[in-house]
C-alpha cells in the first residue's frame, strides 16, 4: 500500500516499545476514555479521548511534525484517531494498536 504521509503507519508493538526506549521524544497519545486511562497506561503517555481529539490535540501537541504513537484499548479507536490526525495535518504518526495486547509495561 502506498504511504503518502511521512511516518503514518501501523507499527507492531515490539518495534514500538523499542523505539520508545531509544527515543524519549516520542509522544504516546492514548485515545481511550479518562476512566480507561486511569486503569493503566504506557508510561509518559497522555490521554486525549477520541471524542475530544479534534479540539484538544492542537493544545496538547502544537507541533504537527512531532513523532506520535497512537493507542487505544483494542486498536479500532487508534485507527480512527489516525484518520483525524492526518486530516488535521499531523505528519509523523504511528498506530500502535491496543493496550489490551501491550506486554511492555503498564503504569497505574
Amino acid at each position: 500500500m502506498f504511504n503518502f504521509f511521512k511516518g503514518s503507519n501501523r507499527l507492531n508493538q515490539a518495534e514500538a516499545s523499542q523505539m520508545l526506549k531509544a527515543d524519549p521524544s516520542i509522544l504516546v497519545i492514548d485515545v481511550r476514555t479518562p476512566e480507561e486511562f486511569r486503569e493503566g497506561k504506557i508510561a509518559k503517555s497522555i490521554n486525549v479521548p477520541l471524542d475530544q481529539l479534534e479540539t484538544l490535540i492542537i493544545k496538547k501537541v502544537p507541533d504537527k511534525n512531532k513523532k506520535l504513537f497512537v493507542i487505544c484499548y483494542s486498536g479500532s479507536r487508534s485507527a480512527a484517531a489516525m484518520r483525524i490526525l492526518k486530516h488535521l495535518g499531523y505528519t509523523d504518526i504511528h498506530d500502535i494498536g491496543g493496550i489490551a495486547s501491550w506486554s511492555y509495561g503498564i503504569t497505574r
